[in-house]
């Protein structure tokens, strides 16, 4: 086990984020700070030190002092046995030197070689065997143990006794063993530790025959039962350790100069040998706080602690080994790391938050000792003990394992009534295997178990037994589905890890195949990186996948969806080489029915394969029926039906003026402001009916647009480089402009993201995104395939010291490649993963020009580039287009706030979606009467392949009218998942085999057919439904459509009636805002009419004040 696996990853990176802070001033100089004086340097100790540090850099509120009795700084004791092959103490080091000193200056102290040797509580100091006297405000106790010897045992002060538990130990040892050479050496223990001793002596080679001497009748008694443990015994003796059972050692023989020649064991027998390493156990290390006052155990030993690791004097905390809990001590790491983690929370955290608590910490233990699988889970000695804590049942009646009055009557005179708890046993003596499952006696939940050999179900019982959930198959299944050799996972939950190389959860997996990320079992190794460390669980993660296809009646195919039987890459070279132009060729050439309208999932594809070959206007009637909302309406619709306006800012880099305007416009039209991780600036909340105001006003103003709404680049962030920076070696903004400008508006299978850092400080986390730059002295690394998100991926090298000028050229294959070969909706992270041969393989492809395509995708590239324009520039000229953007197709009145505006944070905000959706039988609605009434022209509809649709208003009601092949279909607006007035807006699809003909809701896709006999019904979610009307158009030019009475209709559909209100669902924050006594009671916010300043104006006041003219005179601003 590698020493990194016992330290806190984020710790680890301490000393870099702490330069970091301090280069940006992030590490708060002048605070007050109170200081920790933490008694013990072993694991538990170091890994509260990282823990507080961890959380503390950004306060500043302690200084520690680690007084540590060792000469060496903190090691892996875990990984001892490794001392013996290199030899280095620096190698088992938990942090290098440079890390302690890599801290705030003051921060952290530490002094070796040094025993405290006294604490004085009234005085809060601690006195050290040199003499000094450390003050403390708060003190933390980690002394850990001591490995107990017998000194009752005559001899246990013999030369070549020796105890298994430090450096120191084992220095010795190595030592004694080379002047031993072909004796015999024996280990007194046969727990853990005792067979980590054995195997030590056996590492050493020095010895001719080593002996593990155990006092019980098989080994590992405190994890294992007889069964168990004698079945390692036999293993353990076919490594070649002999192996004495039920032995006692009553005396160590000695010759005239003490040196160890044997024992007598208390039956009298005698064994030769010269060397005893004892490792029967620890002993926790409480004297210093027994001197000092401290409640300590009676039995056992220990330092009482509370719940929160507190002592009985107040401030002094104990954790580790040396702390006793509810009278038990832990010898394994895992609970005194956990009590690190408890006791730094608390001291950093707790004032935000409720304050954690230790817990019964889980003693499951799996490890290889001397070659032999061995684990042990849960309970595993319920059935010998009786269960520590058995399952709470609902309902009433007897609680399993609540002993009653007559039944202690009765155990009194005929003993104790068994355990409630059943055992399921599994021996292989031919394999060594040894499994045995503990169970409720219903066989209902599993309390814990033991396995030898064959510990791969391990990682799916250990959660069944923390979750406490009833079983769904038999006991006996666990036994006969192991034997069978795959694994089955029906009986997992949703959050049990399957891979803990890459901690995934089953859901992760289940997530990715339903939601169409995930296609075969290379997809899911790429997208959750299941079984892409040791494999060992990747059979668990096929059988999780084959099920998963199998419940939702898929086949393992690439299609782009029904209508078309071809993956988004053969689509795209089928349009490139046929120069198809428009989704009704693409369908007659490419679809398995020539007359289908599509659907939602291959509209939106064929749509964005168009829009790379030949850049036009996607608002244009042959292409705005395959655009989801977003891209129809060219911004990101929100909660509340509105939209969010992002003007670009290329590299992040903005004037004043651009600032001026932006506020300007955000004012005038009460737009919530918010700037992103992608350095521009967003404005949401503008109506559907306002878009070309604020747009209008935005590119006078010398802007365009962001294409935040489109799958194409979004932004290319950048630190300022040479620009301003005193480290710089690049001109990241300037590189970062060039390119943004070069790629925007351009569409691909997915959003892209780019960066550019000035140098390797890496500010502009390029190394995230789908393209990056770093600068170095020869110009930039360029690194590919990155993201963050759901699934982050750390972006890969593709060329090195690559030149200003070649910059370009590769990003444009680069870009053109991932245009043309991934498939639907994948970003470049996963189209690299799955793309064979990788990154050697782009590498190739890009630099070496294997396929000898480069000039043709330079090509590509320069003639999307040349095409430019702002989408929104040609829909301000074009009175067509303009007339998309009003909010009802028949009447000019509007309506405002289907969801209730709420004041949060001194702007408006949309009031929370309720949890639950509207789950009124709409569909069965049973009108008074219904009469044809003329709701729209029929001109205002074009017959268009993809279909048409309006909204409409009558009364206070929403309805949506939509044109398909000729054919009128009229629902209503609301989408009842989350109430929102958006089904006009939808993408339309069919499935002409079976006649069905669908709008899919654009928020989240439910799906509701149009027409026929099932006409309102929702075909992925049947918890809704909605109304459907008859329409037809008339000789007169006019839509006509069967209503009922507008107050009718109003008080089953109006808009008023159906919106979103605050009450619906509880503030989040609410429980929060409590404890921080006031919801706006921010660190540095004073509130927006007030200023930190004496008679200052506040941020209102200055803003208004500016506005109307009052800075530096009645003409405003002087520039």
């Amino acid at each position: 086990m590698s020493n990194s696996e016992w330290n806190d990853p984020e710790a680890n990176k301490l000393p870099e984020k702490v330069n970091e802070l301090e280069q940006t001033n992030g590490v708060p100089k002048d605070t007050k700070r109170k200081r920790i004086v933490v008694v013990g340097l072993g694991m538990v100790g170091i890994a509260f030190i990282e823990k507080l540090m961890k959380l503390d850099v950004k306060r500043r509120e302690y200084d520690i002092i680690v007084i540590g009795e060792e000469p060496h700084l903190a090691y892996n004791r875990v990984g001892l046995t490794s001392f013996f092959q290199h030899r280095q103490v620096e190698n088992l080091y938990l942090n290098p030197k440079e890390w302690y000193s890599g801290m705030p200056e003051g921060s952290l102290n530490y002094h070796l070689n040094t025993l405290v040797s006294e604490i004085n509580s009234e005085e809060k100091t601690v006195k050290t065997s040199a003499g000094d006297t450390v003050p403390y405000d708060i003190l933390v106790l980690a002394t850990g143990s001591d490995a107990l010897l017998p000194r009752h045992t005559p001899g246990h002060d013999a030369k070549g006794v020796f105890v298994y538990r430090t450096i120191d130990d084992l220095q010795k040892l190595i030592e004694f063993s080379s002047t031993r050479k072909g004796t015999t050496g024996a280990v007194v223990g046969g727990g853990l530790l005792g067979l980590e001793a054995a195997k030590a002596m056996m590492d050493l080679e020095d010895f001719g025959a080593v002996k593990l001497i155990e006092r019980n009748r098989w080994v590992l008694s405190r994890q294992l039962d007889g069964d168990a443990g004698n079945m390692v015994v036999e293993q353990v003796r076919a490594l070649g350790v002999d192996v004495l059972l039920s032995k006692r050692v009553g005396k160590i023989k000695h010759d005239a100069d003490n040196y160890v020649t044997g024992v007598v064991f208390e039956d009298g027998e005698e064994m030769d040998c010269s060397c005893i390493c004892f490792a029967i156990g620890i002993k926790a290390r409480d004297e210093l706080a027994r001197k000092a006052g401290i409640k300590c155990a009676d039995r056992g030993g220990g330092i009482v602690i509370n719940p929160d690791l507190s002592t009985s004097i107040k401030d002094i905390y104990a954790i580790g080994e040396c702390a006793s809990w509810e009278n038990q001590t832990f010898g394994l790491i895992a609970p005194g790391v956990e009590m690190a983690d408890v006791l730094a929370f608390n001291l950093t955290q707790a004032k935000a938050h409720s304050p954690r608590v230790f817990k019964r910490p889980d003693l499951s233990t799996k490890l290889k000792l001397l070659g032999v699988e061995v684990a042990s889970f849960g309970d595993f000695f319920a059935d010998r003990d009786g269960p520590k804590e058995l399952p709470k049942r609902h309902g009433a009646g007897k609680k399993e394992g609540v002993i009653e009055s007559k039944d202690r009557i009765k155990n009194m005179t005929s003993g104790p009534v068994p355990p409630p708890v059943k055992a399921l046993t599994y021996k292989d003596p031919f394999q060594q295997v040894y499994k045995k499952y503990l169970f409720t006696m219903d066989g209902k939940y599993l309390l814990g178990g033991m396995m030898i050999g064959d510990t791969k179900d391990y990682v799916k019982l250990v959660p069944m037994v923390k979750n406490q959930k009833a079983l769904e198959v038999p006991p006996s299944e666990f036994i006969v589905g192991a034997s069978k050799g795959d694994d089955d996972a029906d009986d997992l939950d949703d959050d049990t890890q399957i891979c803990s190389c890459h901690n995934v959860l089953k859901g992760d997996v289940v997530k990715a195949v339903k939601d169409g990320t995930c296609k075969s079992i290379g997809d899911v190794k790429s997208c959750t990186k299941a079984g892409t460390g040791c494999g060992g669980c990747m059979p668990l993660v096929q059988t999780i996948f084959n099920k998963t296809m199998t419940s939702m009646g898929q086949e393992v195919k690439n299609h782009l969806c029904p209508h078309f039987e071809y993956s988004r890459a053969d689509l795209f070279n089928i349009i490139y080489v046929k120069k198809l132009q428009d989704f009704e060729q693409v369908m007659k050439e490419c679809g398995k029915d020539p007359n289908s309208l599509g659907c939602e999932s291959c509209k939106p594809t064929i749509g964005s394969i168009v829009s790379s070959l030949s850049n036009k206007h996607i608002l244009d009637p042959p292409r705005r029926g395959l655009q989801d909302t977003n891209d129809r309406f060219l911004g990101n619709i929100q909660r509340n039906g509105t939209f969010s306006v992002i003007p670009r800012i290329a590299g992040g880099e903005i004037t004043p003026e651009k600032l001026i305007i932006i506020g300007t416009v955000a004012k005038k039209y009460g737009l919530y402001t918010k700037i992103t991780g992608g350095q521009r600036i967003d404005m949401f909340g503008a109506k559907k009916q306002d878009l070309l105001a604020i747009w209008e006003e935005l590119i006078d103003g010398g802007m365009e647009s962001g294409h935040a709404y489109a799958k194409s680049l979004r932004t290319v962030k950048s630190c300022v480089g040479t620009t301003w920076c005193r480290f710089g070696i690049g001109d990241s903004v300037g590189m970062a402009v060039r390119l943004e400008e070069r790629y925007k508006s351009i569409r691909a299978p997915h959003k892209i993201k780019g960066g550019v850092s000035g140098c390797v400080r890496e500010c502009a986390e390029a190394q995230n995104k789908d393209f990056g730059l770093i600068a170095t002295e020869k110009g930039f690394n360029i690194f590919v395939a990155g993201n963050g998100g759901a699934k982050p991926k750390h972006s890969e090298l593709l060329a090195k010291d690559v030149p200003p000028d070649d910059v370009v050229p590769i990003l444009d294959r680069y870009l053109s490649f991932y245009i043309r070969t991934a498939d639907k909706l994948q970003r470049t992270a996963r189209w690299i993963e799955n793309l064979p041969g990788g990154i050697k393989y782009l590498q190739e492809v890009i630099l070496e020009d294997k396929l000898g395509i480069c000039a043709d995708l330079e090509q590509q590239m320069a003639d999307l580039v040349g095409s430019y324009f702002c989408e929104w520039t040609e829909v301000l000229k074009d009175p067509e287009r303009r007339k998309l953007f009003s909010q009802f197709a028949n009447t000019g009145t509007t309506i405002s706030d289907t969801v209730e505006p709420v004041e949060d944070r001194g702007q408006q905000r949309p009031a929370y979606w309720p949890r639950e959706s509207a789950k009124e039988d709409f569909r069965g609605t049973k009108w008074s009467e219904l009469s044809w009434q003329p709701i729209i022209e029929a001109d205002k509809f074009k017959d268009l392949p993809t279909g048409d649709s309006q909204a409409i208003k009558r009364g206070d009601t929403q309805l949506a009218i939509f044109k398909v092949k000729g054919k009128y279909y009229c629902t209503q607006q609301m989408c009842p998942h989350k109430r929102a007035f958006a089904l006009s807006d939808g993408l339309i699809g069919d499935d002409i085999q079976n006649n069905k003909l669908w709008v899919s809701c654009p928020f989240h896709k439910r799906n509701y057919e149009l027409g026929g006999p099932n006409a309102g019904k929702c075909g992925n979610d049947p918890e809704v439904n909605i109304a459907t009307f008859p329409v037809e158009e008339r000789e007169d030019g006019m839509v006509y459509v069967k209503l009922p009475p507008v107050e009718e209709l109003d008080s089953v559909l109006g808009t008023e009636k159906w919106k979103v209100r605050k009450g619906e669902t509880e503030d989040p924050f609410k429980s929060l805002d409590e404890k921080l006594k006031n919801g706006m009671g921010f660190k540095g916010r004073k509130g927006r009419d007030v200023s930190h300043l004496e008679n200052g104006k506040g941020e209102r006041g200055k803003a208004a004040h500016i506005l109307a003219g009052g800075e530096r005179g009645a003409g405003g601003l002087d520039w």
